[in-house]
């Protein structure tokens, strides 16, 4: 962080020394974190940058857990979201408005990330943008549709997964088989066996505040830009879009060709015209913020 030595403790250590060490680092309030903040961003005051830091390392650990299924060192993939933590810091600008839990979630999940598709050689050899889109949602969809069976997939389940992930059903049985060799949750962190991967999956009361404020700040956030990118549209193509894209039970080609006197095709081609035109406007937005790399 800039010319400033950061120290943190490493999950290296000991995990589970880690996890009780990290709980003891005071939450921070709003206006707390705001004068810390101001602190680091203006003096680089190393002992403002350090609290910051620490007492968010439990949102991290939270953020981690959820990625422990790769077959990866969970302190290694710890550390990696404090590098991510760290690098919000540096960058965090308190005078956005955004509690730094915000900000930090999406540079945590983007280093913890970037370790993962590092370490797995497949991800790494050149896979597409809908192979990862399989690799970090996988786990996800079968748990949506109840695939807990061990092995290879049912034929019903491989075929909503592919169908829902936009990859090849062989793209799936692939992964899955890469990813079957998730340890289980009653595996024993010490070798004394009185401390499971489970027994910190339960929220306890610090860490679900500070994670729900993030998920509702973060949510907030997608609100507010994807209403300011629907400015850059047409009234037709928001119309379109909202009655295809944005509610749960969509509107078919048909219906809307009727309604504006055109072909389907039509209606499919300003349907994607507009999709594209709100996703550059939403990441044109988040760049203005400072939400995501530029």
């Amino acid at each position: 962080m800039a010319n400033t030595t950061l120290t943190v403790m490493s999950p290296e250590q000991g995990l589970s020394r880690y996890l009780s060490e990290i709980r003891k680092f005071p939450m921070l309030t709003k206006d707390e974190e705001f004068m810390l903040a101001k602190r680091w961003s203006e003096h680089e005051d190393p002992e403002a940058a350090h609290r910051l830091v620490t007492s968010h390392l439990r949102l991290v650990a939270k953020i981690a857990m959820g990625y422990r299924g790769y077959g990866l060192p969970i302190g290694e993939v710890i550390s990696e979201g404090n590098v991510g933590l760290m690098q919000a810091v540096k960058k965090f600008d308190p005078d956005k408005g955004f509690r730094l839990a915000t900000y930090a979630m999406w540079w945590i999940r983007a280093s913890i990330q970037e370790y993962i598709l590092r370490s797995w050689s497949l991800v790494k050899m050149g896979t597409t943008a809908a192979q990862k889109k399989l690799f970090f949602n996988l786990r996800k969809a079968k748990s949506q549709i109840s695939a807990f069976e061990e092995g290879d997939l049912l034929p019903e389940h491989l075929e909503q997964i592919a169908t829902k992930l936009g990859v090849s059903q062989q793209e799936v049985i692939d992964m899955n088989r890469r990813l079957g060799g998730d340890s289980s949750l009653n595996a024993p962190m010490r070798a004394d066996g009185e401390s499971e991967w489970q027994d910190w999956l339960a929220d306890d009361d610090a860490i679900s505040q500070e994670t729900q404020l993030a998920d509702n700040e973060e949510r907030g956030i997608r609100m507010s830009l994807l209403q300011e990118a629907m400015e850059e549209l047409t009234d037709r193509e928001k119309h379109i879009l909202t009655e295809r894209r944005l509610k749960d039970d969509p509107v078919t080609l048909e219906e809307l060709a009727g309604q504006y006197g055109v072909s389907r095709e039509r209606v499919r081609q300003i349907e994607v015209r507009a999709f594209e035109k709100l996703q550059k406007a939403m990441q044109a937005a988040a760049l203005e913020r400072n939400l995501v790399n530029a």
